[in-house]
């Protein structure tokens, strides 16, 4: 990470002041690697009745089958009892569900706990999530998505605190000091790049007067938000270093192992290579990536759950995911060294920030935006007025 001639530097969470504690699902089973399995489940869920119907569902405090809760915002899901619900599934969207693990979620609020609606009405095609990593665990202290995240326990901080691109989540007037400064007052995700490349593990974010190495710091945190959210082109190594698979996999691998000597990864029988050391030794809080993404997908459920229900083979879809995800890990290792390199000067420090006006940032900063121009449908099909 960028080294420093001084600790004053100021908080990512004075920077971006509005966050949201991440959601929580209460059961895992709305979740999955795969859309199709979501939609079985629910209709598992639903030809299920009485007592049984309860058991699938999993119950807690906060959700049960006689929960009355509204619409996430912007879904189109049933709003009635889930204990009287009928008609298909809603249909699945892309979450982030761990560390560089996109998967599938059923959108209905009645199945998830606290599904942090704030979140879901600013999420949009311009919208980007930064999660915050827990601290000392190795790994990059911030990941980025363009999908709803799901990870715990990081709090969320949205680039944007309405839709469509507007407002930026930024210490107001933060721009326009930088821009004192550059000539110029960069753009929000700009500032995001930058914030990206030049974070410490504490989650202070030195900044720099320094108008041409802020532009370096803003090249290399684009390619960290390009390779994180995945949501352009397709991230590829060059010719030769490309991951393919050697030898098939089978129809269900149990076991995911690693040969440092031929560079392989061995999912049972097969082989995938060339790949990277440093695309298996990466790690976030502690655990390597292809390896939590592997056991999401083999990890054997508890039979007669509705989590069980789930593909019986291994799809061909997870085997381009895994090889893109090397790449993509890959790629990232190769970023490090350049942002250890980014050696910050000219600080603008949080006490000239202070100094300025532009910190601390106002209460209302911290808060969600109003940002609803429609009714949101509420419980029983009652309309919430927010």
């Amino acid at each position: 990470m960028p080294s420093v001639t001084h600790d004053d530097a100021p908080p990512l969470a004075d920077l971006m002041p509005w966050s949201v504690a991440p959601p929580r699902l209460g059961r895992r089973w709305p979740a999955a690697p795969d859309a199709a399995s979501l939609k079985a489940r629910w209709d598992a869920l639903l030809k299920a009745e009485g007592p049984d119907r309860e058991a699938l569902f999993e119950p807690t405090r906060s959700r049960t089958l006689h929960s009355a809760v509204g619409q996430l915002p912007g879904r189109p899901s049933g709003t009635g009892r889930l204990i009287r619900a009928t008609g298909p599934a809603p249909e699945p969207v892309g979450v982030l569900l761990a560390p560089f693990d996109e998967q599938w979620l059923l959108p209905d609020h009645r199945l998830i706990d606290a599904a942090r609606p704030e979140l879901w009405r600013v999420a949009d095609e311009r919208q980007i999530f930064v999660v915050e990593s827990p601290t000392g665990t190795g790994g990059p202290h911030l990941l980025a998505t363009s999908r709803i995240p799901l990870l715990r326990p990081g709090r969320i901080r949205p680039l944007y605190r309405r839709p469509g691109g507007a407002e930026p989540n930024l210490a107001p007037g933060l721009p326009e000091h930088l821009g004192a400064r550059y000539g110029h007052s960069p753009a929000a995700p700009d500032v995001l790049a930058w914030i990206m490349a030049a974070v410490r593990p504490d989650l202070t974010v030195p900044l720099t007067g320094d108008a041409e190495l802020f532009a370096r710091g803003v090249e290399l945190g684009r390619r960290l938000l390009w390779l994180m959210r995945r949501d352009g082109d397709r991230p590829k190594l060059p010719g030769g270093r490309r991951p393919y698979v050697r030898a098939p996999l089978p129809a269900r691998p149990l076991t995911i192992r690693y040969d440092r000597d031929e560079e392989t990864l061995l999912l049972d029988e097969g082989r995938i290579s060339p790949v990277p050391p440093e695309a298996w030794d990466f790690e976030t809080a502690g655990v390597r990536v292809l390896e939590q993404w592997f056991d999401a997908r083999t990890a054997e459920p508890e039979p007669g759950t509705l989590a069980a229900i789930r593909p019986a083979t291994w799809p061909q879809a997870w085997t381009s995911e895994l090889l893109e995800l090397i790449t993509v890990l890959a790629l990232l290792a190769e970023v490090r060294p350049l942002q250890a390199e980014l050696t910050v000067t000219a600080p603008v420090t949080a006490s000239e920030l202070h100094r300025a006006g532009v910190l601390p940032a106002p209460e209302s900063a911290r808060r969600p935006a109003s940002v609803l121009d429609h009714h949101e449908e509420g419980p029983e099909g009652q309309f919430a007025l927010i």
